[in-house]
């Protein structure tokens, strides 16, 4: 498993273990957000003696041996965000999203590996509002999304050229516990915690089609082993499209802040209006739904999020600390 300590590659390590999968992670632990966050993700697992963990990056740790005596590969690992993806900072996207994966599809072939699983975005998509898109053409809105559809891309040619079976699943706005501090229920969520204004991108009205991490997290470990064919790709969506409006209402709800003083700002480059997947494709072909409600979902992100408080409250030594900014 790539990106093991990251926010889902933890959930899925979890998963796996708990049906005796032995499960090897490889985590660089980049500077993207405090990798104390993503250390404190697999604090618990380390001392599994099922899980190994290796410290590395891929464009440069020997990946032979991380691949020996694999069967399958959970490729999560990559360079996040949308707006940030502009300019000068490319060149990292190109590297981590799309020169990683090119290393890691190279090793796996000649390691032999069973199957590759390739977390794709739906930001390969673009900003169209057809639910259908994912037997379209995609149209990356961002550098980011241009850097995962060419790293799935890839994936795809390694399939049909090599033989390699591989899967790769476009997830769609994954929220849930240890979410990534940059993330919109995660900064909206502290906020609410800290009594502070939320800063909405926009005004509020964009769709997104949230699904929860731990569905998104059976479909990938149904993914690792289904009878599907060479360079599949499949939407992991709740099929459920909310505005981030409505996100915030429901959080005020959850969080029992009251109404919250919101502070507009300009939408982020890169942004698109609406997000939706095709869920029948999976429903099909992996016998999967995305069953959990955004209600329940977010219930057990905030619960979460006052939890860590707890603990960092009565442990000094932890570097967690949500910033204000956060």
């Amino acid at each position: 498993m790539t990106g093991a300590a990251g926010f889902i590659g933890s959930h899925l390590c979890e998963a796996l273990l708990a049906q005796g999968v032995l499960v090897r992670g490889l985590d660089a632990f980049t500077t993207f957000y405090e990798p104390g966050r993503k250390r404190a993700n697999i604090a618990h697992l380390v001392k599994d003696p099922h899980f190994e963990l290796v410290e590395g990056d891929l464009l440069h740790a020997r990946l032979d041996a991380a691949l020996d005596g694999v069967d399958a590969v959970a490729h999560l690992a990559g360079e996040p965000g949308v707006s940030t993806s502009w300019g000068p900072s490319f060149d990292r996207y190109v590297d981590r999203n799309v020169m990683a994966t090119h290393r890691l599809l190279e090793a796996a072939v000649a390691q032999g590996v069973g199957r590759l699983v390739y977390a794709s975005s739906s930001s390969v998509y673009g900003g169209e509002a057809d639910a259908l898109r994912a037997e379209g053409e995609p149209r990356p809105y961002s550098p980011y999304g241009v850097s995962k559809l060419a790293a799935e891309a890839l994936v795809g040619a390694y399939a049909l050229s090599h033989g390699l079976s591989t899967v790769s699943l476009r997830y769609f706005s994954v929220y849930g516990p240890r979410q990534r501090p940059d993330m919109a229920a995660h900064r909206f969520i502290e906020a609410l915690l800290d009594g502070r204004p939320l800063e909405v991108y926009g005004d509020g009205s964009q769709v997104r089609d949230f699904t929860y991490v731990g569905d998104v997290v059976n479909a990938t470990v149904l993914a690792l082993s289904a009878d599907l064919p060479r360079a599949a790709v499949l939407d992991v969506a709740s099929g459920r499209p909310t505005s981030v409006g409505t996100l915030i209402g429901l959080l005020n709800e959850l969080v029992g802040a009251g109404p919250s003083a919101i502070v507009q700002c300009d939408e982020r480059l890169g942004d698109v209006p609406r997000t939706e997947g095709n869920t029948r494709t999976a429903h099909t072909h992996l016998s999967w739904s995305a069953d959990t409600s955004l209600r329940t979902g977010l219930q057990r992100q905030v619960e979460w999020h006052t939890g860590l408080r707890s603990r960092l409250a009565s442990d000094d030594d932890l570097v967690l600390m949500p910033s204000a900014g956060s």
